[in-house]
């Protein structure tokens, strides 16, 4: 008999926002921390370090109150990244995708700054604007340079606000521009030659920069600005139980906040995608005794979350309502086959000699044999 997941979060009333920021979503947890937290804060904190921690890993507070886990793993690792921004030191964190980077530098700003809106999205385009400070060129014309005539850039805001800034995709940025953090983070000053002035970041102020270790390479980080960052590794989750309660976590959210007319997921197709996922990254199935190919996708612990999240959508609409093997089919091989040739032949190799014969896999085999073609 198979179980099912149910939401771990308590119920909330539907935000008129499709994605709410952490502060937002989770602001009676923050607000019973707060009243709760009686240890020393660094200045400009919201919490105090060990608040911050509780917030990100769960736990009970002294009233009762339950604070649902945002991060699953090592504690330690939150302990260091905490500490970390504690400092003078930068934090970045590094991991292959879909470790949660993006995810926890967005709850650790919502706890610290009460703020997790002051981002800089890394891309090939990103220019040394979106990281100092732009003009109002119409203002610029006509007064020429003034303070009124900046545009401020998140970095610059956090500096002056003394709170976090974050910088997702580091190594996507051009090195020139990347090195313009060096005398933000090791000076915490922007020069503004135009005014012949300087804007001194106010206590509270760091940044948390995120980076794809898949993109090694791409834009390697100076050694200067290295040594500005303190970084810390998030790994893919250790154990198949492990992962299982992260995407079991994260889809029961998504499925409430995207108000999705189906059950929850029963644990049963949760445990199937999270196992079809690890055998193809790890290359080896989960007793071990079979070696299997692994396709160019990441498989991260993300995909896995939208595999089932849309096999909801799929049940909900075109079904049902109950999540089926038939349902996740699609997005698994939606998620392996990249490539059209050399992922679909190593999709079917692993139908043939893993899906089916495992016991309790045939509708899943049947289902991922139709989308073979």
């Amino acid at each position: 008999m198979t179980s099912t997941v149910h939401s771990p979060v308590p119920s909330r009333v539907p935000s008129p926002v499709l994605r709410p920021h952490a502060e937002q979503d989770y602001a009676e947890e923050l607000a019973a921390l707060a009243a709760d937290d009686d240890r020393a804060r660094p200045p400009s904190w919201r919490l105090s370090p060990w608040a911050v921690v509780r917030y990100l890993l769960g736990g009970t507070l002294s009233d009762g109150t339950v604070i649902s886990p945002k991060y699953v793993g090592p504690r330690r690792l939150i302990e260091v990244a905490v500490a970390t921004l504690a400092t003078d030191r930068a934090l970045l964190l590094l991991g292959v995708p879909g470790t949660a980077k993006t995810w926890v530098s967005e709850h650790l700003s919502a706890a610290i700054s009460g703020d997790s809106t002051l981002l800089v999205q890394g891309t090939a385009g990103t220019s040394e604007e979106s990281i100092r400070y732009g003009w109002n060129y119409a203002r610029l014309i006509a007064e020429g340079p003034s303070e009124q005539a900046i545009v401020e850039s998140p970095v610059l805001r956090a500096m002056r606000d003394g709170k976090l800034a974050r910088l997702e995709e580091l190594t996507r940025i051009p090195a020139d521009v990347q090195d313009t953090l060096i005398t933000i983070l090791s000076e915490k000053t922007l020069p503004v030659p135009e005014l012949n002035t300087e804007i001194q970041a106010t206590p509270g102020f760091n940044l948390i920069a995120t980076a794809n270790n898949r993109d090694k390479g791409v834009n390697e980080l100076s050694s200067a600005l290295r040594r500005r960052f303190n970084t810390v590794i998030l790994p893919l989750p250790d154990s198949a139980d492990a992962e299982v309660e992260i995407v079991s976590r994260r889809v029961a959210q998504l499925g409430t906040s995207l108000q999705l007319p189906a059950e929850a997921a029963e644990l049963s197709e949760i445990r199937r995608v999270v196992t079809v996922f690890r055998e193809l990254r790890s290359g080896r199935t989960e007793d071990g005794r079979t070696a299997v190919k692994s396709p160019s996708g990441t498989l991260s612990t993300a995909e896995a979350i939208s595999v089932l999240t849309g096999g909801l959508a799929l049940a909900a609409h075109f079904g049902d309502g109950v999540l089926r093997p038939h349902d996740v089919a699609a997005g698994i091989h939606g998620a392996v086959v990249k490539d059209p040739v050399a992922d679909r032949a190593i999709w079917i190799e692993y139908l043939e000699t893993v899906v089916r014969e495992r016991d309790g896999w045939a509708d899943f085999y049947r289902a991922g044999q139709e989308f073979t073609g």
